[in-house]
This record gives C-alpha cells, structure tokens and sequence, in this order.
C-alpha cells in the first residue's frame, strides 16, 4: 500500500496535536532527564529527509506549507501527519523561530548490542567523555563520510541523539549505528573491543605517541579511541589501549578539536585499501 504523510492545517498554538513540537528545547531530552520525553527531533529538510530515510520511527512533522511541498517525494509511504502551520504559529509552539520552517519527530529504536556492531564491523571509533555535542554531532558527521562502521559510547559521553547533535552531524548520526555498552568503565569497553579483534589506536599529543603516518593501521580492525575536548583521555584509557598515535602538529598547538582529529584518524585508515584512488 502507497500513501503520503497527511496534510493537516493549524492555526491555534495551542493544538494538542502539536505536543510533540512543544518546547523543544527540553523534549528531546531522555526520558529520565526533568522534562524529558525522549523524542529524536529532526531540524531543516535535509535532516528530516535523512531521518525518514533512518530505521528511527517517524512520529510526526511540523512545517510551513513551501517545505511541505518540498518533501513531497520523500513523503511517500510516510506514515505520519505533516503539520501545516504558519511561520509564527510555529514559533509559539517550538519556543523560538525555527528559520529551517521544518521540524520532524521519531522514537527512539531499541538500543543496539555493541558486540553485535563489532561483529559486523572493520572501523569503529571509540569515545571516553565527549560531552559536548556539537563535537559529538561533528564526530559521526565525519564518521559517515570517512567510512567509520560503528561509534560506541564510552563513559562520560554525551547523547548523540540530542537534538544539537542530531543538527550538527546533518542528520548522519540517524545512519551510523552506535552503541552504548553496559561496562562500567573504559578500560572494560576497550576490552571488549580487543576481544572481538581490533586494535585500539588511542590519539593522544603525547610526545611519546607513535606517528599516525607511521601506525600502519590500513586493512586492519582498528578502533580509533578519543577523548573528551580539554583533557583528553584518561590514563586508564591510554594504558589500556594498543598503540598511542598522534597527529604532527606545528609549534605552540597542543591539540587539535576532537572532532577535527577524529577525522584525521579517520582518513588515515582508508589509505591504500581497494578502490582507493591513489593506490
């Protein structure tokens, strides 16, 4: 069966059908934060395209009528109403002026098993205490371009389906499968990693750090391990990782944005492998 996500028009802010909407500044927090309805939440066209695309379930939308007409093609065999409103009517129900004119809302799915993704995967970058999230966002955007299989969580991590995250990562996080394992510390989500094969390349500007260049971590299982944006990671995760890697940097830096170095790492992995332009 074939349909397109019903046009629905609203006019009153105060329209119970808009809930999902209201005040999003709170509603995507999880479920156990004060406030928090747990909501993924979806900001512009292109996120919201992504996050139809996504196996998150689409709850609802809310947009001016031009975006509507605009996601018309990707509104098919969308399940869920579209919110037709005008620019400040939804403003009133949002909180602030969404100047993207498009807002769309999904569950949360089942959280995935982290050994179940290491299985499947070649490329994982590991996080200890990234708690910021537009760097969490810029993480799984550079992630998805640069051919990452899977982000797994580690303690002291933001949430990445916050909707600045969301936002940030241009919808991406909706299409890198990550998980948040159940150990209680970093040490024992590093070792689950090296259980399941991979060597684990903690970046770290440490003067005794090995050079990405010279790492040799093409065609292998590689966990990229990276640390929150002052101190970096912990102790207890640098010793228990396998290699300590540092990018070159010019006199005077101490350290590159996380999400920044992340990519760095990232790149250096695919070098040489199949298809590779310049192999």
């Amino acid at each position: 069966m074939t349909w397109v996500s019903a046009r629905i028009e609203i006019d009153d802010p105060a329209d119970p059908r808009a809930d999902d909407f209201r005040d999003l500044n709170r509603a995507d927090r999880r479920p156990d934060r004060p406030g928090g309805r747990g909501l993924v939440i979806g900001e512009g066209a292109i996120v919201v395209r992504r996050l139809l695309a996504s196996r998150y379930p689409t709850r609802a939308l809310l947009g001016v009528a031009s975006r509507y007409d605009e996601l018309a093609d990707d509104l098919v065999s969308v399940d869920a109403p579209f919110y037709v409103a005008a620019a400040d009517v939804m403003a009133q129900i949002v909180g602030f002026h969404l100047n993207r004119g498009v807002v769309a809302t999904a569950d949360r799915p089942v959280t995935r098993d982290a050994e179940m993704l290491l299985k499947a995967s070649r490329s994982v970058a590991v996080l200890e205490g990234v708690g910021d999230h537009e760097n969490l966002g810029s993480i799984f955007r550079n992630a998805a371009a640069l051919g990452i299989d899977a982000v797994l969580l580690g303690p002291g991590c933001a949430d990445p389906l916050y909707r600045r995250s969301v936002r940030v990562s241009m919808g991406h996080v909706l299409a890198v499968p990550f998980a948040d394992p159940a150990a209680g510390s970093v040490a024992a989500v590093i070792e689950l990693v090296q259980r399941n094969g991979f060597i684990v390349a903690a970046l770290t500007p440490r003067s005794d750090a090995i050079l990405l260049a010279t790492a040799a971590l093409p065609g292998r299982k590689v966990a990229v391990l990276l640390g929150s944006e002052g101190p970096g990671l912990t102790e207890e995760a640098l010793r228990a990782a396998d290699l300590l890697v540092r990018i070159p940097m010019s006199g005077g830096v101490d350290s590159l944005n996380v999400a920044t170095a992340g990519a760095i790492a990232f790149a250096a992995l695919s070098v040489g492998e199949p298809g590779d332009a310049s192999g």
